[in-house]
């Protein structure tokens, strides 16, 4: 990383596997050509053939596309994977996606697909701010690296309506070209980052110290912090990782756990399955209906749904410090 970038120590952030296990979204390389390649297929409802297909996007992400295999036209996005991810998840969601039925759904591909990062989304970010030189923030670790997308993550002043400044979390380019800062959420930075640590313990380090700080405000990120600790609305990772790393190890199925978790759908013939659909967008794995990403986020009765029906194992074991 250039000097010009940050003068500030850097601590790169932990990587998507908690400690001691491995599973399905451990960063693995992946060749070019497991990032383009053919997926699945099947007839739609006018008899024309179409095609699921993973290509490249940015920052070394996967887009999964739906579209018409004659014509390579008429473009849809299934999902949107993240670089970390591995050749494998790409399949997953393309199955999930076929065993849907006439239940699939998507939208259009749009250019903005191509140059979007996966939970770098414009609505979680706040407002595009520069920076503000009014002195070095007092702390001996304030910035954070995410190798995965590109991005640096730092807290300093920026310039408000207020009197003096306000201390917030922003994002720039990690390398390569110098542009303004954006100004988010602590939220949105954890939720990039899809791990509470060390943006909690960076925060309160930097509350500590500038609580009493008659030069820069901190009562926003402050308010922000009790947010998200106070939230029911948590990270998804421990629990999707966990459902991976099961269905790999044992003869369960997605369908299954969704069955056990009271999600069931039943086709023309009354034979029942599990609403896999459901369960891939609380996991993180597809996007909700609308979104161009999956969300990183899900509520705490939902996750622990189906860590005690679907998983039968306690919803601790799945809850991201």
């Amino acid at each position: 990383m250039t000097a010009t970038i940050s003068p500030r120590r850097l601590t790169p952030t932990p990587s998507a596997r908690g400690a001691g296990r491995r599973s399905a979204l451990s960063p693995q390389p992946a060749s070019s050509d497991c990032r383009r390649r053919a997926l699945g297929g099947y007839t739609d409802s006018a008899g024309r053939a179409r095609e699921i297909v993973a290509r490249p996007g940015a920052a070394g992400s996967v887009l999964v596309v739906d579209r018409d295999a004659t014509t390579r036209a008429d473009g849809r996005l299934v999902a949107h994977l993240g670089a970390e991810e591995p050749a494998e998840n790409a399949d997953l969601v393309s199955d999930l996606y076929l065993s849907a039925g006439a239940d699939r759904s998507c939208r259009p591909l749009n250019a903005v697909d191509l140059t979007a990062v996966p939970y770098a989304d414009d609505e979680q970010a706040d407002t595009p701010e520069r920076r503000v030189p009014v002195g070095k923030i007092d702390s001996p670790d304030p910035g954070l690296i995410d190798y995965r997308q590109g991005w640096l993550y730092h807290v300093e002043p920026v310039r408000t309506c207020m009197s003096i400044p306000e201390i917030r979390w922003q994002q720039s380019p990690a390398e390569g070209q110098e542009c303004p800062a954006r100004v988010l959420s602590l939220r949105a930075v954890i939720a990039s980052l899809e791990s509470y640590e060390p943006a909690l313990r960076i925060t309160r380090m930097v509350l500590a110290r500038h609580e009493d700080d008659p030069d820069v405000s901190v009562s926003k990120l402050r308010a922000e912090t009790q947010r998200v600790c106070a939230s029911r609305i948590v990270l998804n990772r421990g629990l999707r990782e966990a459902v991976l790393d099961i269905t790999k190890a044992e003869d369960l199925s997605m369908s299954e756990i969704a069955i056990r978790c009271g999600r069931v759908k039943r086709d023309t013939r009354g034979n029942v399955s599990g609403e896999t659909s459901w369960l891939s967008r609380r996991l993180g794995l597809a996007p909700e209906g609308g979104k161009r990403h999956p969300t990183p986020w899900i509520h705490s009765d939902v996750l622990a749904l189906i860590a005690r029906r679907g998983l039968a194992i306690s919803p601790r074991e799945v809850e991201l410090g």
